[in-house]
């Protein structure tokens, strides 16, 4: 038997799915968090659970309300709103071994083209303190061959239209905190949560740049007084579908419209840079420092430029699943050579981190049935995750002489899938530039290497001479050899990453 999920059933739960020690009904929003995803959700909505369940009465200022942008976010708002803004979180190890928890502490949700006035009021409200966001490393606008906010897509030029009701999340918090500025009230904390290098120094130039051309006063204001804290954040949540949804109500008895199912693995790395203070995080497992960059370029360059390494090659090799990909011996291989010999050589170091540990960790974890994290997801929007993951690593290596013969290959594996993609292989693409990476591929049937000269994508790299002739040769390998073989014949060209693995760390090449 199977229990509808709203606050009346908590009591009537199986015993085995922990419930909010705390009313839920009796916190006050905080935080105002853009973004209500599953990764949202997994995360900082999971560690407001259990900072309030530990300080209930110390912590209740720190509830969470939500928001929809898109149009996509009205069905979030109908589930939550039908289960009391509850939702079940499941945790699943490795071995199998799953938890599951109610979340309680997103006890609010605005969808904002229902009415933009309350999602305005709720970011001027003196309640408000910080404002989170995880809208995704192409939310923010950025040029990825120049680094700069580029104001000119259509709602953000609607948005900086004098007057105009806001339709991104820079016309909304920038008239919340114009708001604010006006009314006397000190800026909320401005709390980027994506996966990007200096996701604080990202935010906090778009946003001060958009507030400069809304009004430059402001935006002086904005870029003197708004804290963007950096953070690291990592926990892998896959898509939840209609099988997750069976599994939870089959395995815990929870009939929960939108559960979510991550790894059991959790980690959160934040600077410490607040203008109106913050939860106690640091209790319930954050890591609180001055400096996140270390970590971030761990995880950027280790596990999110990995994803983008299996994701393409894998689905050209026939695999649907992360762990499929990472139960092949030549995979595992070359995802341990390019964490070892490519990407690790860019790192700073990482205190209290072990990087040949980390670097076998993400391994297990990758290779986890428990999670189910398809290839699928991981390639979504690649023409922002690629150029933010892995292209950093290759530019590293080029001005250090070192190998990058492994990313070469993850962005000729790239063209190729595409290539695959127009000829009815695989669905549509799901990135913003999917037209242009599709002509690029075509161009390249005429004039070998054209894809790179996407400047969009690959900016001054595709003048790289070094680079040019390793891709074309992985391209050339591709053609002629498949994906598993392009790994086999790198795995003979290049020093193994099984001989990395097996001395404990990074080799010189021979």
């Amino acid at each position: 038997m199977t229990v509808k999920l709203n606050r009346a059933a908590l009591s009537t739960l199986d015993q085995r799915v922990a419930v909010p020690q705390y009313d839920p009904s009796a916190l006050t929003s905080g935080i105002v968090h853009f973004g209500v995803g599953g990764f949202h959700r997994s995360h900082e909505a999971m560690y407001l659970d259990r900072l309030l369940g530990a300080d209930a009465a110390g912590s209740a200022q720190w509830g969470i309300c939500g928001v929809g942008v898109m149009p996509g976010d009205a069905r979030m708002r109908d589930v939550l709103a039908a289960q009391d803004h509850l939702y079940t979180l499941v945790s699943r190890a490795p071995d199998g071994h799953a938890e599951a928890r109610v979340i309680g502490a997103l006890h609010e949700f605005l969808f904002a083209p229902d009415d933009p006035e309350a999602v305005l009021e709720k970011l001027a409200s003196p309640e408000t303190r910080i404002v989170s966001l995880t809208v995704t490393e192409g939310g923010y606008g950025t040029d990825n061959a120049t680094g700069e906010f580029d104001p000119s897509g259509a709602d953000f030029q609607h948005d900086l239209t004098p007057g105009a009701v806001p339709r991104t999340v820079f016309g909304y918090v920038t008239e919340g905190l114009r708001r604010r500025r006006e009314r006397g009230l000190r800026p909320f904390t401005v709390l980027s949560c994506d996966n990007m290098q200096g996701n604080g120094h990202v935010a906090g130039q778009a946003f001060a740049t958009f507030a400069r051309l809304k009004d430059p006063e402001l935006g002086e204001w904005v870029a003197r007084e708004v804290a963007f804290p950096s953070s690291m954040v990592d926990r892998i949540t896959p898509v939840t579908t209609e099988q997750t949804r069976q599994e939870v109500a089959r395995e815990f008895g929870v009939d929960d419209a939108w559960p979510v199912v991550a790894e059991a693995f959790t980690q959160w790395v934040l600077e410490d840079r607040f203008t109106l203070g913050r939860p106690a995080l640091e209790t319930v497992g954050v890591q609180l420092v001055p400096d996140v960059e270390p970590y971030e370029l761990m995880k950027l360059r280790l596990l999110n430029a990995s994803h983008q390494a299996m994701g393409c090659l894998g689905l050209l090799a026939g695999s649907t699943y992360v762990h499929e990909v990472c139960g092949q011996p030549d995979f595992v291989d070359f995802l341990l050579g390019y964490m070892a010999r490519e990407a690790t050589p860019t790192l700073r170091p990482v205190p209290g981190i072990d990087l040949a540990a980390y670097r076998a960790e993400l391994i297990e974890r990758f290779a986890s049935p428990a999670i189910r994290d398809t290839l699928a997801r991981l390639i979504v929007d690649a023409s922002e995750r690629i150029p933010r993951f892995l292209l950093p690593v290759v530019r590293a290596q080029l001005d250090a002489g070192g190998e990058i013969a492994r990313c070469a290959l993850v962005v000729a594996s790239w063209a190729a899938y595409i290539e695959a993609v127009d000829g009815g292989r695989f669905p549509a693409l799901s990135d913003p530039r999917a037209a242009e990476l599709q002509g690029a591929v075509r161009r390249e049937a005429r004039q070998p290497g054209a894809f790179l000269e996407l400047r969009a994508v690959f900016g001054e790299l595709g003048q790289s001479a070094r680079f040019r002739a390793a891709y074309l040769a992985a391209r050339a390998s591709l053609q002629s050899d498949g994906p598993l073989g392009a790994l086999q014949r790198l795995a003979r060209d290049v020093p193994t990453a099984s001989a990395v693995r097996a001395s404990g760390g990074v080799k010189t090449p021979s």
